[in-house]
């Protein structure tokens, strides 16, 4: 093979994340043999490149840099196995050539982003973005209605320059810096105008590399740059591009990448609809097809799909005959979809959504080295996952964690931590098992914007623990509501920062002594009362805010019912959240054990339910309270034992009286009954929903069009089946009450049910219920067999 050595640098114009495009620069740069590789990115990175060969750098990973004052401010340069840059790199590196990027260094891109940023949240118009696509131009042009597949068939399937003799190892790139060279004729810059800055850039990094090595370098850059770089500019043009940029002080570091972010549906720019495909490609150069087939069905396995070796033969097969018809040289994913939706999936779609998630596009997650440059924040947290074996993963996956265990409690710690600073590596879930306070769900994917958010939190300690102490502390002291110190005392607790909580404390009990709103007050009081739960599961100090708790409550109990009279419509509905919010912490708070003697119900907490049901009474009884409130609280009293019987009864008829206005009663219904659980209330206690039924009828005519809405909304709100049940009870009438035949006495019916036992009925289920229960003719349980000496294969006792 000849070296191919030129008068002019070589301009390897590739397309950013592509295998094809990273053969062929492999092939190019070991026909040229250069003295020196220029890629595009941030000159910053040069000292980073050497980690590249690192044992524990595997790809994907992406260069991240950002502002130094101001760590949001971010961008990153992926990198995938199958880059042509990373190709590059690493083909460099590994000869020891020297290797250097040229683009625009971030410190002026980042600026430039920010100042642009800036403009937009100023109300300064944005220009319309109407860059072009190049590959998508090119691939119109060439007949193809998807560009994805215009570049498979010009360059991944025909292999450009691989294993080509001579100067073939760059007729590709030289092909395309031609029709790159007309779109740029045609369209300019694309209207994209920070491409000219950067390209100015570049070519003077160009130039300082041709007067230190000679022209025999190779520079590897997307293909739309390739004419801007060999058109002949001067220095000084360049450098008049480059006058007055804007500068700021960035930081740059590797970090993990994923597949999932290389693909375009993220957002990323320069992204591929296939990434997990295209490194399927690079790193099966041989039969790519077969290989996919059999990863395909073993995927399909692992999730219970019958797939056997005859199915990958068959979908072979078939995605090679598609390719014929439809004129490809090679089956592409187009046509290997479509193979395995013939046959291994029936013609359904399902294993196909289940085969672009886990394969084309794929969970694969990067790692860099513990040597590259990170914030401390970043190393803590890195030594915390390793700790408690929390790997991260970019596949979303359940964790079940026990807080009596000393890791799990752990692990639950850094996720609340990290969610307080900003960092939802984890977000809680609701357990499909138990319920109960020793038990948290989450749900973990890692994401690589969240290095960004490692990076920000980083201004607040150098460790996880001190980062959230701080900014824990600074939120209690900004802090707009009293609501929003309560839900930070509870966070403080569940990430235990003992030397926050003072600091929530002191916050905590200025504004609720100030705060006069009852209604911030009954809000604030839920997230409280977790708090002294959730103090006690974690065995934390809940004193101080158990006394605050009760405090708050008792203010709620003296200013709620003033607070509830005279309401419009839309102050009841405003109302109804915090006394629904109160009377769920006052069964939580009221069954808390007592901080000294372990009891429920503790010295301070002894009447607080009769209390609460007082404030209750007196809410249901008075007149000045709009009704839907009225209603709300008897129903609460109800679920709560604490009406006596008839008492329900007796003030719904007061409620639905001929002297109460019509659209006040339906508030009362819809404060009583609505909700999910009214149906089944009215399905069972038949003489509630008469008092219903019959108030509806009496409703006149005038006004029954203003109450319909309100009740369509209440009764819209229970399932078919009650509102079907409720149906029949109204269309069947009142129940009447049926001799027994055994005893000759009269017996009512049971609410909701059927006029009376029918006896034949019950005794046809007696046999099953005594086969299930063991139990025999006579009631007794049978005797126990006696157990057979166990035998092995020969009939000799073991």
């Amino acid at each position: 093979m000849t070296t191919g050595k030129t008068a002019e640098p070589v301009l390897l114009g590739v397309r950013h994340h592509g295998p094809g495009s990273a053969r062929a620069v492999r092939a190019a740069l070991e026909a040229t043999a250069p003295a020196a590789v220029l890629i595009e990115g941030p000159p910053e990175a040069d000292a980073l490149l050497p980690l590249a060969l690192h044992t524990d750098m595997r790809p994907p990973v992406a260069l991240l840099a950002h502002i130094v004052d101001d760590p949001g401010r971010a961008a990153f340069w992926p990198l995938a196995e199958f880059s042509p840059e990373w190709v590059a790199l690493r083909w460099a590196l590994e000869r020891g050539i020297p290797v250097r990027f040229i683009d625009l260094p971030a410190a002026h891109s980042l600026a430039m982003a920010a100042e642009e940023a800036d403009g937009e949240r100023d109300g300064t118009p944005d220009a319309p973005d109407v860059r072009i696509d190049p590959i998508g131009v090119l691939a119109e042009t060439a007949g193809y209605d998807d560009p994805e597949r215009w570049w498979e068939d010009v360059v991944e399937h025909r292999g450009a320059a691989s294993g080509a003799a001579g100067g073939d190892a760059l007729a590709p790139f030289a092909a395309l810096a031609e029709a790159m060279g007309a779109l740029r004729e045609a369209y300019g810059d694309g209207d994209h105008g920070r491409d000219l800055v950067r390209e100015a850039h570049m070519r003077l990094r160009l130039r300082e590399a041709r007067r230190e090595f000679g022209d025999d370098v190779a520079v590897v850059c997307g293909a739309w740059h390739v004419p801007a770089l060999a058109r002949r500019s001067t220095v000084t043009a360049d450098r008049r591009l480059l006058t007055g940029l804007p500068k700021a002080k960035a930081a740059l570091t590797w970090v993990p990448w994923t597949h999932r972010r290389l693909s375009r549906r993220s957002g990323y720019g320069a992204g591929i609809a296939s990434p997990g495909w295209y490194g399927h490609l690079f790193a099966s150069p041989d039969r790519p097809l077969e290989r996919w087939m059999t990863k395909v069905a073993g995927l399909l396995r692992d999730e219970d799909y019958a797939t056997s070796s005859a199915h990958v033969i068959e979908a072979v097969r078939l995605a090679e005959g598609l390719a014929t018809v439809r004129g490809r040289p090679l089956a592409g994913l187009t046509e290997a979809e479509d193979a395995i939706r013939a046959v291994m999936g029936d013609g359904s779609d399902a294993p196909s959504a289940l085969i672009h998630d886990r394969l084309v596009v794929g969970d694969v997650l990067g790692e860099v080295p513990e040597d590259a440059p990170a914030v401390p924040l970043q190393r803590d947290l890195a030594r915390s996952q390793r700790a408690l074996r929390l790997k991260p993963e970019a596949r979303e996956r359940e964790l079940e964690l026990d807080l009596r265990k000393e890791t799990d409690a752990a692990r639950s710690r850094l996720l609340h931590r990290l969610a307080l600073l900003g960092i939802p590596w984890g977000e809680p879930a609701r357990s499909r098992g138990s319920t109960g306070t020793f038990r948290e769900t989450w749900q973990l994917r890692w994401e690589p914007e969240l290095s960004v958010r490692v990076a920000e939190a980083g201004i607040w300690g150098t460790t996880v623990l001190s980062a959230a102490t701080a900014k824990a502390a600074s939120q209690a002291v900004d802090a707009a509501t009293l609501a929003e110190v309560t839900a930070l005392a509870e966070r403080c607790l569940l990430a235990e920062l003992p030397d926050a909580l003072p600091v929530v404390m002191r916050a905590l009990s200025d504004r609720a002594a100030l705060d006069a709103d009852v209604g911030q007050l009954a809000r604030a009081l839920p997230a409280l009362v977790r708090s002294v739960r959730y103090g006690d599961v974690r065995g934390t100090d809940g004193a101080a805010l158990r006394e605050v708790a009760l405090g708050l409550a008792e203010r709620v109990f003296v200013g709620l019912p003033p607070a509830c009279a005279g309401l419009d419509d839309d102050g009841a509905a405003q109302m109804r959240g915090p006394l629904d919010a109160t009377h769920q912490a006052v069964g939580l708070l009221d069954r808390l054990p007592d901080d000294t003697t372990g009891s429920a119900a503790g010295t301070g907490a002894a009447d607080l339910r009769t209390r609460w049901a007082g404030v209750l009474r007196t809410l249901s009884a008075r007149d000045a309270v709009p009704g839907p409130l009225r209603g709300r609280a008897t129903r609460l009293l109800l679920d709560d034992g604490q009406l006596g019987d008839g008492e329900a009864e007796r003030l719904m008829s007061l409620a639905l009286s001929p002297g109460a206005a019509p659209a006040d009663a339906a508030g009362w219904i819809e404060g009583f009954v609505g909700g999910g659980d009214g149906g089944m209330l009215l399905v069972h206690d038949e003489r509630l929903l008469a008092l219903v039924d019959g108030w509806l009828t009496g409703v006149p005519a005038d006004a029954f069009t203003d109450v319909l809405p309100l009740l369509r909304r209440t009764f819209a709100a229970y399932e078919s089946g009650v509102r079907r049940t409720l149906g029949e009870l109204v269309r069947r009438g009142p129940a009447a009450p049926r001799r027994d035949p055994a005893g000759g006495a009269f017996d009512a019916a049971a609410p909701g049910f059927g006029p009376g036992l029918d006896r034949d009925r019950a005794a046809a289920v007696l046999p099953t219920l005594r086969l299930l229960l063991g139990i025999d003719q006579d009631g007794d349980p049978p005797p126990h067999p006696t157990p057979r000496p166990e035998t092995d294969l020969t009939g000799a006792r073991r």
